[in-house]
């Protein structure tokens, strides 16, 4: 919890984070995993507030464990009790670290290197300073995961017990799921999809490359041996390959990343011979975007994409055939510059072993774009901005003579995503237009599929608290769903809201749901609706 929000932006480093936040958006993803039947958690290496969250007796015990009643097990991570004295500067050794740690609710350490770690323990519950309640309890809950698992009674895991792993079955979903999560952000003059016949070069460091597609923690830490055990998977290259056919497709990349190197290795870039090769053909992919990464040594000092990267699109777009960029990477870089240059610009994020497969039916037309922007994507380095900010931030609002630059000029908003088809939203509907916290609210809206081809729509459901007690924010997605859709096919998409789902943790770190006005959005569909009655709830989780 509160791992994704450091102040400095780099891996592993001091996050502050007011309590109305940190319970409001950063707890309550937990809860719902914990109620969801989570039977684990991992601690948050780094500090919230100035305490480290391995010591965090607040945290660990109080919110999770007692607040909501869970009785799961938390494990560390990497050798984090050591940091509590090693970095983190708050106990003065090991065996102080040790107590720290597991008084603050650790039931299970990842501890790597250092066997001594049991004898410490033994001697601080010895000398009294970790209480033998505390080891009964933490034992207790690795027990009680193991029985949960079944390892007492199946204390191993053979592959035939699991027919499907590696099967056809999953290699299909594998695929479906990578077609659905793409995303097409750009498509002037509908140059996608690409018809057969036209002559491609695909170029750019992640044209070629399972190491990309995967990224980190994939085969190994740094993903870096991806290439070497993915080898039977098709890279984007590959996969266009067997979609157009060899005969249409060449490869020139430009630029290179360093083989098993770290994320940011380039080889000395080859430009002009990309340069050279778009002379033959009908439309540029561009593929760039990072190598693999993860963790500290994926640390960024600069959003911007690579100076080589851009250098090799600046000049392919010289050549005036069309470019259609593939974005491959693990974090939004920034292409303001380049961005324009492009006819389509399409977002692959991370997608796996088959996302090289699924690009290519996708951008073929085999199958249809319905990925949404799961984050707003920046346009500018020092503009980074979440969905839901506060009005305030929108400085764009201030009118008068002064001159703001608004921080919402945004290069893609959060839930943007084009289609091949297009979709129409009506009759808007809630079934009361006043409530409490205790009601639910029905909401449906009809969605019609206005193209000429099948696809997927995401139908996303929003709220906007027009005046609170605390600075409210600009819009909150509170629910959503996915319809598939025939051209002309219209469905009617029902949604259900809580009127405590509609509260906020104010200032004094308590939930309140006021009295007032909200308006409910969907689809560019807007309706009003009227909280009858302040609720603020003593307890710590609505």
């Amino acid at each position: 919890m509160g791992y994704s929000l450091p102040r400095t932006g780099k891996d592993r480093t001091p996050a502050y984070i007011p309590v109305s936040e940190l319970r409001e958006k950063c707890f309550a993803p937990f809860k719902e995993c914990v109620e969801a039947g989570a039977l684990t958690i991992m601690i948050n290496s780094g500090s919230i507030n100035g305490v480290p969250v391995h010591s965090n007796y607040e945290l660990l015990t109080k919110w999770l464990k007692e607040d909501l009643g869970w009785d799961g097990m938390l494990i560390t991570d990497w050798a984090d009790i050591n940091n509590l004295y090693t970095r983190e500067r708050i106990a003065a050794n090991k065996k102080e670290a040790i107590q720290i740690a597991i008084n603050a609710g650790i039931d299970m350490a990842m501890e790597p290197y250092d066997l001594n770690f049991c004898t410490l323990l033994k001697e601080l519950v010895e000398e009294n300073k970790v209480p033998m309640s505390r080891i009964d309890d933490a034992v207790r809950r690795v027990l009680r995961l193991k029985y949960r698992l079944g390892l007492f009674e199946h204390p191993n895991t053979p592959t035939q017990e699991y027919p499907l792993f590696g099967s056809k079955e999953h290699a299909e979903l594998a695929l479906r799921a990578a077609e659905e999560s793409e995303i097409l952000l750009k498509n002037q003059n509908n140059i996608l999809p690409l018809a057969k016949g036209n002559k491609l070069l695909v170029t750019g460091p992640n044209a070629n490359s399972m190491r990309c597609l995967n990224g980190g923690w994939s085969y190994s830490w740094q993903g870096h041996l991806a290439d070497r055990f993915a080898g039977k998977y098709n890279t984007i290259y590959e996969a266009l390959c067997n979609k157009f056919g060899s005969e249409y497709v060449t490869l020139e990349q430009g630029v290179t990343y360093k083989p098993e190197g770290a994320y940011t290795e380039e080889n000395e870039p080859e430009i002009e011979k990309a340069v050279a090769a778009a002379k033959n053909v009908d439309i540029i992919i561009a593929c760039i975007g990072e190598n693999s990464y993860c963790e500290t040594p994926g640390n960024l000092t600069n959003l911007t994409l690579s100076q080589n990267q851009l250098d090799l699109v600046k000049a392919l777009a010289k050549t005036g055939k069309p470019i259609v960029l593939i974005l491959n990477e693990g974090r939004p870089r920034l292409i303001a510059d380049i961005e324009p240059l492009a006819k389509a610009v399409v977002n692959t994020m991370l997608p796996g072993n088959y996302g090289g497969d699924a690009l290519a039916n996708l951008i073929a037309g085999d199958a249809n774009f319905s990925g949404k922007m799961p984050f707003t994507y920046p346009k500018h380095i020092n503009a980074l901005a979440n969905y839901d900010y506060k009005p305030c931030e929108n400085m764009g609002q201030m009118g008068g003579n002064y001159n703001y630059d608004s921080v919402m000029d945004v290069q893609w908003e959060f839930g943007f995503g084009l289609s091949y088809t297009t979709y129409s939203y009506s009759n808007l509907k809630v079934d009361k237009t006043s409530f409490t916290a205790d009601d639910v609210l029905t909401v449906s809206v009809d969605v019609t599929n206005t193209g000429k081809v099948a696809g997927k729509e995401s139908v996303l459901l929003y709220s906007k608290d027009l005046v609170a007690s605390s600075t409210p924010d600009n819009i909150r997605l509170r629910n959503f769903e996915k319809i598939e859709l025939n051209p002309g096919e219209t469905k009617t998409v029902t949604m259900q809201l809580k009127g405590s789902d509609l509260a906020f943790v104010g200032y004094d770190g308590k939930w309140r749901l006021e009295k007032g006005d909200f308006t409910i959005k969907c689809g560019g569909q807007t309706l009003d609706i009227n909280c009858t009655e302040t609720k603020v709830w003593d307890t710590p989780n609505r």
